[in-house]
């Protein structure tokens, strides 16, 4: 990269590593993405991961969310502190009109984590995925220039699917961490206390029950989710149709090993991951839009923030970076035109 190009062009960059070394089901995905793309995805995921971690490893918890609240002040008054991901950030939040609901709503979820709540129903769990993922979801569908009511209702409910699979996946590692999301309701119908589960987390036919049931949820959802796609961009179907298969994909492998995510945590090799997303680059064509489904209740707040009209950008600093980036597009698609034309000759 050029050394005198603007500070966002490499905050950006710093966040597309970041993001390399993190989620590699999302990084995968990523890469799809066509170029005007990522760098915003990277710069969302990598405050979500900056943010996650400052809570999870932190002493004091309820003062590291009351200076990342502080920190979307600052980006949110045009200042970021000098911090790669928040500047990175601020460049996003500008350039796509990102609502501040959905990430103080990302951060109510990351405070529910932090206080250790537990969810009585899926309706409760619904809640919480809304937050942590559902967010997720509506912002990305911002950054790809998308705020219809209808295909913001399927992003937030894609990240709510992956939630549930996270979740499915994750059942025994969060216990051992004093962490328990499956429904209370639901254990104490598969004969579980759940509080005595916790305390002595243990496998069996009962949280198979559960999990089974959780990913049953999640699949509802990834098949609602699906009928939003053909609402995207064309350029930008094939990676969230392929996020879309990869995380269900983490679901086959949780049955694929008897539903026990208690003593083993399912995984989705790169050679499927890759097969999957090739998959995905063709059956996006095959991807229709069907009757649209009112939003999931827990979502509903989301879509409501995001649908609304975007503010107009600030003039300054992240506003030129904005151009720059566009022409920097622009002359990646001229090189590219000009290397097609001289190698068909």
């Amino acid at each position: 990269m050029d050394a005198r190009a603007p500070a966002g062009l490499f905050d950006l960059q710093a966040c597309d590593e970041l993001m390399r070394t993190g989620s590699r089901s999302f990084f995968a995905a990523s890469r799809v993405l066509p170029t005007r793309m990522r760098a915003p995805a990277a710069a969302l995921y990598a405050f979500c991961r900056v943010a996650d971690d400052a809570i999870d490893l932190s002493d004091d918890r309820h003062g590291a969310l009351a200076d990342l609240r502080q920190r979307l002040d600052a980006v949110y008054a045009g200042q970021p502190r000098p911090i790669v991901a928040d500047r990175a950030l601020a460049y996003v939040v500008q350039s796509r009109g990102i609502p501040r609901l959905l990430l103080d709503a990302l951060l109510d979820g990351f405070a529910w984590d932090a206080e250790g709540r537990q969810y009585e129903s899926l309706e409760d769990l619904h809640g919480y995925a809304a937050r942590v993922a559902g967010t997720v979801g509506a912002m990305m569908s911002l950054v790809m220039d998308t705020r219809g009511q209808a295909a913001l209702s399927r992003a937030c409910e894609l990240g709510v699917a992956m939630q549930l699979t996270n979740i499915a996946r994750d059942v025994g590692e969060d216990a051992r961490a004093g962490r328990l999301y499956l429904p209370h309701a639901w254990l104490r119908e598969a004969g579980i206390d759940p509080a005595a589960w916790l305390a002595q987390p243990v496998f069996g036919p009962g949280i198979a029950a559960v999990v089974q049931r959780l990913l049953a949820e999640a699949e509802r959802l990834y098949v609602r989710a699906e009928q939003g796609v053909a609402a995207l961009p064309r350029d930008c179907r094939p990676a969230i149709l392929g996020a879309r298969l990869v995380y269900a994909e983490i679901g086959r492998a949780i049955e694929d090993a008897g539903l026990d995510s208690v003593n083993r945590r399912a995984v989705v090799s790169d050679r499927r991951k890759l097969a999957l997303m090739a998959r995905a680059s063709t059956a996006w064509l095959r991807v229709g839009s069907k009757a649209q489904a009112p939003a999931l209740p827990a979502v509903s707040f989301l879509v409501d923030a995001a649908a609304a009209p975007a503010p107009e950008p600030r003039r300054g600093f992240y506003a030129r970076t904005v151009h720059i980036l566009e022409l920097l597009e622009t002359v990646e698609q001229r090189r590219r035109t000009q290397t097609v034309h001289v190698n068909s000759h």
